[in-house]
């Protein structure tokens, strides 16, 4: 059959999987909530005129390393990407910060600066997976299964360091740092490259999620785009209608109907939009809910088990000047690691219950640094998130924790916060109700704990199928999971197509 083809949700992994339809000549529309395309990539106003905010995702590591991006001439559509001069810091008490720059020997340069040899074990570490960054790449980068990517590693790495990487999938980042580092502030400065995920340092599994996020800082950087994170989906919509493909806004689909076992298309509201493929960029219990009985019970079952991951508190500041760090170094950063030292990162982290901790974990970024773009000459843009547990009451919580966020600020920038012009807040709530795949506040597609990094978001040999034909899953609940490089779009497209050849013989 070479009937037409709707994506459902205009996010980065919709919009990857609706190229990869239109590339094999489908009629391809996406549907979108929203009243406009790009899900988590979006650029907003948040709080003064001329201050311009990325509202949820705005570092993007994984989109410069992304096999998928890199197929498609995204910079023809306005796509550039701008380098901060480090792409992440770690201040330190005492004006001390472990920094990663591109550079290996500047990031040795600066973790001897820490603890002598420090930087050398860190470069003996990194090496040999940056030697052959394009099997590890291919690994953590590609559909499921992964097959080419490992076997390359196996070539490359020989057996021994093969094990080595897989056991790095188990461990905490707390053990990886205690075998690299000799200094607590060395160990600090690789915890909190594991919180971009939900994995606490000393939660198995975590040690993968610091070393790879390091990596992918030497092998390609941690850019942003110029002008703000909408341009990236500016960029991917712009491709898309090169092919002939469509983006509908303010189109939330209601309802995937089904015939004896067959997709047929989507309904939204009164509408019915005809299709014999549709791939779903939305979390699994959403797919249930625009399935209904259709996905049957075991299926059904086995996404509403899985687990979304914790809560998340984001403040965006419009500032009358650049975040006056102690230490001149964090001040280049594109992305810094607020949590202070080796046991206060371990404390805050460890935090799981109703209440918060007094000195929480932030992840902040500074794109104005490096793009001026951002915000009025002279003036700049900052923004901060932290993790909490999804059991507190956050209605009660959400301002204090605001107040304790610039305090963890303030204790390394002395004066942040008489540069604060505006502040936006969004709590869980508030990110949920600007997308829907932000359910709850969290904001990587579900939880990364150790039983859902491989087999996500159920176990089998395509995380993409389903029961129904012509249906695919490709959000981020898929395998590889989140961070913006639309591998689970296209793997899921892929699917789709392969099964639709399949059926026509």
């Amino acid at each position: 059959m070479s009937g037409p083809a709707v994506v459902v949700g205009a996010g980065p992994n919709g919009l990857a999987a609706a190229i990869t339809l239109a590339e094999a000549g489908r009629d391809v529309t996406v549907l979108e909530a929203a009243d406009r395309p790009g899900g988590g990539v979006a650029t907003e106003e948040l709080t003064l005129p001329g201050f311009r905010h990325d509202v949820f995702s705005s570092v993007y590591p994984a989109s410069a390393a992304s096999p998928v991006f890199a197929r498609w001439p995204l910079e023809r559509h306005g796509l550039r990407w701008v380098h901060p001069a480090a792409c992440y810091a770690h201040p330190l008490p005492e004006g001390r910060a472990g920094v990663l720059f591109r550079d290996v020997d500047a990031t040795a340069g600066s973790l001897d600066a820490l603890a002598p040899g420090d930087g050398e074990r860190w470069r003996a570490f990194a090496t040999p997976y940056l030697r052959h960054f394009g099997a590890l790449r291919a690994t953590m980068l590609s559909g499921f299964p992964p097959l080419l990517g490992p076997a390359r590693l196996l070539a490359a790495l020989r057996l021994g360091g093969t094990l080595e990487f897989a056991r790095l999938l188990l461990v905490p980042a707390s053990a990886l740092g205690e075998e690299i580092f000799r200094s607590g502030g060395a160990r600090a400065w690789l915890y909190g490259a594991a919180m971009h995920g939900d994995v606490p340092p000393h939660g198995a599994g975590s040690a993968i999620a610091a070393a790879y996020l390091n990596l992918l800082g030497h092998a390609v950087g941690w850019p942003s785009p110029e002008g703000g994170a909408s341009r990236l989906a500016d960029a991917l919509v712009g491709h898309l209608s090169s092919l002939g493909g469509r983006v509908r806004t303010g189109a939330r689909v209601t309802r995937i109907a089904v015939e004896r076992g067959r997709v047929t298309g989507v309904e939204v509201g009164d509408d019915r939009v005809p299709a014999s493929i549709v791939v779903a960029d939305v979390l699994p219990a959403a797919l249930v809910a625009l399935c209904g009985d259709a996905l049957g019970g075991p299926y059904a079952a086995a996404l509403r088990r899985f687990r979304l991951g914790p809560a998340t508190v984001k403040v965006d500041w419009a500032l009358d000047g650049p975040i006056p760090w102690e230490n001149a170094q964090v001040a280049g950063a594109g992305t810094v690691h607020v949590g202070g030292d080796e046991d206060e990162v371990l404390a805050a982290t460890a935090h799981v219950g109703a209440t918060l901790p007094e000195r929480p974990f932030l992840l902040l970024g500074q794109q104005s640094v490096a793009d001026p773009t951002r915000a009025p000459a002279g003036k700049h843009t900052a923004w901060a998130y932290t993790h909490g547990s999804r059991r507190v009451d956050w209605a009660a919580q959400t301002e204090r924790t605001v107040a304790a966020m610039e305090a963890q600020v303030e204790r390394f920038a002395p004066g942040f916060r008489d540069r604060i012009l505006a502040r936006h807040v969004l709590g869980p709530a508030d990110l949920e109700a600007r997308n829907d795949n932000v359910a709850g506040g969290d904001v990587g597609g579900g939880s990364y704990g150790l039983d859902q990094v491989i087999f996500r978001p159920v176990p089998g040999l395509s995380p993409y199928r389903t029961p129904v034909r012509g249906l695919t899953l490709g959000s981020a609940a898929t395998f590889p999971g989140g961070a913006v490089h639309g591998v689970p779009g296209r793997a899921a497209a892929r699917v789709a197509l392969a099964e639709a050849r399949i059926r026509r013989f």
